[in-house]
């Protein structure tokens, strides 16, 4: 190929993604690393609360959601659920 060749070429480009297709693939990226995605709507309670622990430790909202289920399994495992709702209900939280 001569150099008048290789400068006619134009160069393959490449197809951009949509957002959706980025998302879907994000998603499937985190699925085969063994992560769940949570969705939900946190009450006006919760979300007080999860501001004062965000403020507080600096966590992201997945190391939030993951320790609030693995707290409220261990709760559950050592038979404490109805305390602990108790307590959020007595603290109105």
């Amino acid at each position: 190929m001569t150099n008048a060749e290789q400068m006619n070429e134009q160069p393959t480009k490449k197809i951009a993604m949509s957002n959706a297709e980025k998302q879907k693939r994000y998603r499937d990226k985190q699925k085969e690393r063994g992560l769940q995605e949570m969705r939900g709507y946190m009450s006006p309670e919760a979300k007080h609360c999860y501001q004062l622990i965000s403020e507080q430790t600096n966590w992201s909202d997945s190391v939030i959601l993951s320790n609030a289920v693995r707290l409220t399994y261990a709760a559950y495992k050592n038979g404490q659920v109805g305390l602990l709702n108790s307590w959020l209900k007595n603290n109105k939280l």
